[in-house]
C-alpha cells in the first residue's frame, strides 16, 4: 500500500509499504477504539462477522473491558453473517458471544408510529430504530456501559471508483485495465460508461442539468458510480407543487463540490450522510441508556484512511485492501478472508408486509400531505400492495423519515408546551 507521496500504485504490496498502512490505519483505528474500552467495564460490540465489525471486535477484546459481541440472525437462509461471526468469536474465547434469537428479529418499519425521539432532522434511520433499540435492550441487561459497531467501515475503508474519472487522466494504462476489471464485476453497460469518463462537466453545471430531469427515469448505475453521484430523482406519490420547489431549490443553490474532483466528492458526501444518521441513532440509543458509538466515523480513522491513493482503496482485485492489511496479525487471516456482505433484504420485505396497517395509518394522517407535498392516495395505495414490483428496493424511506421526523415535532412542540405551563 502506497503512503501519501511516495511512489508506486498497483495493488497492495508486503513489507515497507504494508507497514506504513498499518500504521496510518491500523493505529489510528485502534486509538479509537482504546478511547473507548480503556475505562474497562463491560463493552458491547456488533458482531455481523463482516470486516468492520469484526475488526471493532478483536480490538476491542485486547483492552481490559470485557467484550460482549452481539449478532442478529437473519430471515435470509443464504445469510452468512452467523456463520462468519462464529468463526470469529471462535477466535476470542474471553468474548461472551451472543446470538440472539430470530424469533426475536425486529423488522424494517417496525413502530414507526411509535418513534418519540426528539430529532433536529429528517433521516432514515428511523427505518432501523426498533432493532437498535433491541439489541440495547438485551446488551444492557448483560451490563454494558457503551456499544461499538462497525458502522462507517464501508465509507472509510473503501472509496468510490468516481476516483477513476481523474484516475484516466493521470495514468490512462493502469486505469483503462482496472475500469475493465469493474465492467465486468459490476456489468457496466459499455456506451454509458465511457459517457460518463468524457463527461467533464463541473459538479454544480450536473447538478443544474438535474433539475429539469428530477422525473427522468433512473439511468445506468455506472453514472452514478463514476461521475458526481446518484442523481436526485422525485418519486411519482411527489406532488407537481413539491417537485416545483426542489427543482427551484436545486437551481437556485450555490452548489461547490466537497472536494477537487468526482472521487473526492463522492468520498465525502456518504461519510456525512452516514455520520448525520448515526448522529440521530447515538442521540436515540443514549436517550434508551446505552450509548451507540462508531470508531471508524473519527476524524483520524477517516483522515488515514483518506490518505491512501484511491486507486489502492479501491481495486476490483480485492475487497477493502485498506483495512485487511490494517488488521493483518490483529484479525486472523480465516476472518478477513470474507468478501461478501448482508442486504436485509428479506427483513425489509417481510416489515412491509407485517407493518402495511401502521404504513396506512402513517399516510391517513400524512403531514407531508397536508403541506401538499405527497399524494396520499398513492402513498395508500402502495401500503396496501407491499409485495408490488415498484418497492423492491427502499424507496419508500426517505419519505418516511420525512414523515416521521414532522410527527414528531408536533409531538415534542406539544411536550414543550406542556412543560413551559
Amino acid at each position: 500500500m502506497t503512503a501519501p507521496g511516495s511512489g508506486g500504485g498497483g495493488a497492495p504490496g508486503t513489507g515497507a509499504r504494508t507497514r506504513r498502512v498499518r500504521a496510518l490505519v491500523g493505529e489510528a483505528l485502534a486509538d479509537a477504539v482504546d478511547v473507548r474500552t480503556r475505562a474497562g467495564g463491560t463493552v458491547a460490540c456488533d458482531l455481523s462477522g463482516g470486516l468492520d465489525s469484526t475488526s471493532i471486535t478483536f480490538l476491542a477484546a485486547r483492552s481490559d473491558a470485557r467484550v460482549v459481541a452481539s449478532t442478529w440472525p437473519s430471515l435470509d437462509p443464504l445469510d452468512e453473517d452467523v456463520a462468519w461471526a462464529r468463526r470469529a468469536a471462535a477466535h476470542l474465547p474471553a468474548v461472551e458471544h451472543v446470538v440472539w434469537p430470530a424469533e426475536r428479529i425486529p423488522l424494517v418499519y417496525e413502530n414507526l408510529l411509535g418513534v418519540d425521539d426528539p430529532m433536529d432532522e429528517p433521516t432514515i434511520g428511523v427505518m432501523d430504530r426498533q432493532r437498535l433499540l433491541e439489541d440495547l435492550a438485551g446488551l444492557a441487561g448483560k451490563g454494558c456501559r457503551v456499544r461499538l459497531t462497525g458502522i462507517g467501515g464501508d465509507h472509510v475503508a473503501w472509496c468510490s471508483e468516481a476516483h477513476y474519472h481523474s484516475v484516466l487522466r493521470r495514468r490512462p494504462l493502469f486505469a483503462i485495465r482496472q475500469l475493465r476489471a469493474f465492467r465486468a464485476l459490476f456489468h457496466w453497460p459499455l456506451v454509458p460508461m465511457v459517457r460518463t469518463l468524457a463527461d467533464s462537466r463541473s459538479y454544480r453545471a450536473w447538478l443544474t442539468d438535474q433539475a429539469g430531469r428530477l422525473r427522468a427515469p433512473w439511468g445506468p448505475a455506472v453514472a452514478g458510480a463514476l461521475g458526481w453521484g446518484t442523481p436526485p430523482r422525485l418519486f411519482d406519490w411527489v406532488t407537481p407543487r413539491a417537485l416545483e420547489l426542489a427543482r427551484a431549490a436545486l437551481l437556485e443553490a450555490d452548489a461547490e463540490p466537497l472536494g477537487r474532483t468526482r472521487g473526492e466528492h463522492a468520498d465525502l458526501e456518504p461519510v456525512l450522510s452516514c455520520a448525520r444518521i448515526i448522529r440521530q441513532w447515538e442521540q436515540m440509543s443514549a436517550r434508551a441508556g446505552l450509548p451507540v458509538q462508531s470508531p471508524f466515523l473519527d476524524d483520524r480513522v477517516i483522515e488515514a484512511c483518506f490518505s491512501v491513493r484511491p486507486e489502492e482503496r479501491v481495486t476490483p482485485w480485492r475487497y477493502k485492501p485498506v483495512l485487511t492489511e490494517a488488521m493483518r496479525g490483529i484479525v486472523p487471516d480465516d476472518c478477513l478472508a470474507r468478501t461478501t456482505k448482508a442486504q436485509a433484504a428479506l427483513e425489509a420485505s417481510a416489515g412491509l408486509r407485517r407493518h402495511r396497517g401502521d404504513l396506512v395509518e402513517l399516510w391517513e394522517g400524512s403531514r407531508l400531505a397536508e403541506l401538499g407535498l405527497v399524494d396520499r392516495r398513492r402513498l395508500t395505495e402502495l401500503a396496501l400492495r407491499p409485495d408490488t414490483p415498484e418497492l423492491r428496493s427502499a424507496i419508500l424511506y426517505s419519505t418516511i423519515g420525512c414523515e416521521v421526523w414532522l410527527r414528531g415535532q408536533d409531538t415534542n412542540r406539544g411536550a414543550t408546551h406542556a412543560t413551559a405551563r
